[in-house]
């Protein structure tokens, strides 16, 4: 089993930014594969569905960004999963230009608060993570303002569209491995 967590804050206030754009990929993928992801569970809103022939649990947190570990957490606990080969997780990047992705195995937290709470909780840096990048803070704007800020109308076309590339690389994970998606979308 897959389990492929989206990051973001939950109530209506932070839909659409940036820092949600971990929620919006797995509604992406959500959609494409007819997975409802409606089950309060886990501190989390949960889906269960298949891809590529193999089992997979959708997972939102709604634990907000900063505690998103215990979320994972649960779901590790519950599923017996092991992090370094059954988990995947979609988040924010301000070191990225807006749409593009980075995939990697492992990695640090990069100041993320929410991948710093997931490697406080699960113990290990080992898991594979798709970034979404959201585009530099301007200069002198406060970080957290950013991130919680929404997207200009281009950039919001921009980082849809990249939806469909989350969508495709976790495919591509699922079918044959990391480094296949990370070949095709770094």
């Amino acid at each position: 089993m897959f389990v492929i967590v989206g990051l973001g804050n939950p109530t209506r206030e932070y839909k659409g930014t940036r820092h949600n754009v971990g929620f919006d990929a797995i509604d992406v993928i959500a959609d494409k594969h007819g997975i409802a992801v409606d089950t309060a569970k886990h501190k989390a809103l949960c889906g269960k569905g298949m891809i590529q022939g193999e089992k997979v649990l959708l997972i939102k947190p709604q634990t907000f960004m900063n505690l998103s570990g215990e979320s994972v957490r649960a779901v590790m606990d519950f599923y017996k999963i092991n992090p370094e080969k059954e988990l995947i997780v979609i988040y924010d990047d301000i070191n990225l230009d807006v749409g593009r992705l980075r995939i990697r195995a492992k990695g640090s937290a990069g100041g993320h608060n929410g991948i710093k709470s997931i490697i406080s909780h699960t113990g290990t840096q080992n898991f594979k993570r798709i970034r979404i990048g959201v585009g530099a803070k301007p200069v002198g704007m406060d970080l957290a303002d950013y991130v919680l800020g929404r997207f200009s109308t281009s950039d919001r076309k921009s980082v849809e569209e990249s939806y469909a590339n989350v969508n495709d690389a976790v495919e591509l994970m699922i079918r044959e491995d990391i480094n296949a998606a990370m070949n095709q979308y770094n």
